[in-house]
């Protein structure tokens, strides 16, 4: 059994309470302390594939990713210090302790500025990747000038989002969804430099803007596939891809490579010469660099500040791939959520009849529009979607 802990308070008890469980049933444990959820991911990994995808510690998982990380951005041609400088809400979690931590290994590619970092303030209060999305303003604690590239993690460190202030002084979020778009963009890019047929997949949810749906099946040419919510959903269908890149717009998600992809591309970044040689062994880097385990703040943090040097990308020109629907999510308290079913991926109410058409009709009077109800898995409401083409 492997163990780690975060700042909650009720981790010492939890973890203290496995422990004592394991020692009586005769069993092995290996406590590894403060950890971030998806650094726990990546040690059972670890010791799964009996140390094939890395080395088991806190330090084998820095060196790995920080290497993959500097190796990338030497190949990155950018003037000036604009794309290397990020502030970091830690939303008062134990991601502040790891990144500051790595901090050094990658510290000549990037430099990381840490908010609400735990020294004071509550965890997740006022602050965060979840209050940022929801409330779409800056957490409390953060200077933002204009045009600054800022993120933030929730409290475990297994969520990012990005946004920045324009000069206008608006506030702009970038959520999962242009995540996703960046990143697959970009794998897609190398995979044809390469000319290699491996397929590319990306995986969404219901709850994904319909113009990052649009971008990636229009203009990018790949393949868009909607699951039920919740990342096991995600991360399952993921694994059918040689690359599959999942994102739920809260920002929780990562990219899997099938280890025949994987195997593949670490040998063309051998084999090829010139320009195709350079693609093969940045996909390479880029293997290394995603955290393969399980959605990783610090990971995708990483891997997203070395796509924008690489590509010369500020963060408003990420920002302008295209364009968000406008968009409404609102819960409803109901006595019993299982009158609700649904079928394709929660988008359409099976049940009460004449839930579903009621629906229909309303979104046919408006442009570029959806819309979808399902019972939420685990309070007594039900949880309401809408875009469309205006407010």
């Amino acid at each position: 059994v492997v163990i780690g802990r975060d700042t909650r308070p009720s981790s010492e008890r939890l973890s203290q309470s496995v422990i004592d469980g394991v020692t009586v049933l005769g069993g092995q444990f290996h406590d590894y302390g403060l950890l971030t959820t998806p650094q726990l991911h990546y040690m059972v990994y670890c010791r799964n594939s009996s140390g094939r995808y890395g080395e088991a510690t806190v330090d084998g998982y820095y060196q790995k990713l920080s290497t993959a990380f500097v190796e990338l951005t030497k190949q990155a041609f950018c003037g000036g210090n604009e794309y290397r400088s990020l502030k970091v809400d830690c939303a008062n979690g134990v991601g502040a302790l790891k990144l500051r931590e790595m901090e050094p290994y990658f510290s000549q590619g990037l430099s990381v500025q840490l908010f609400n970092d735990g020294t004071k303030g509550k965890l997740n209060h006022l602050c965060g990747a979840d209050f940022v999305k929801s409330h779409q303003r800056p957490p409390q604690g953060m200077e933002m000038k204009s045009s600054e590239r800022c993120c933030s993690f929730d409290g475990d460190a297994d969520r990012i989002v990005y946004y920045y202030s324009d000069t206008d002084g608006h506030f702009h979020l970038i959520d999962g969804d242009k995540i996703a778009t960046l990143i697959s963009s970009f794998l897609k890019e190398l995979l044809v430099e390469i000319g290699e047929s491996l397929n590319i997949g990306v995986v969404q949810t219901a709850y994904a803007n319909g113009s990052s749906t649009r971008y990636l099946e229009e203009v990018m040419k790949v393949p868009v596939y909607c699951t039920k919510t919740g990342v096991k959903h995600l991360h399952h269908k993921a694994q059918e891809f040689d690359v599959g890149v999942y994102f739920e717009a809260n920002g929780h998600g990562t990219v899997l490579f099938s280890k025949a992809a994987e195997m593949k591309i670490k040998q063309l970044a051998k084999e090829l010469e010139d320009k195709k040689r350079k693609a093969a062994q940045m996909l390479a880097n880029v293997i290394d660099l995603f955290n393969q385990a399980a959605g990783d703040a610090i990971s995708d943090m990483l891997v997203i500040e070395a796509i924008l040097a690489l590509k010369g990308l500020t963060v408003q020109e990420w920002d302008a791939l295209y364009t968000d629907l406008p968009n409404r999510q609102l819960k409803v308290k109901v006595a019993d959520r299982q009158v609700i079913s649904t079928t394709d991926a929660e988008r359409q109410a099976v049940t009460p009849p004449g839930l579903q058409e009621a629906i229909n009709d309303l979104v046919k009077k408006y442009k570029l529009s959806r819309a979808f109800v399902r019972p939420s898995g685990t309070e007594d409401v039900v949880r309401v979607y809408a875009e469309a083409d205006s407010q």
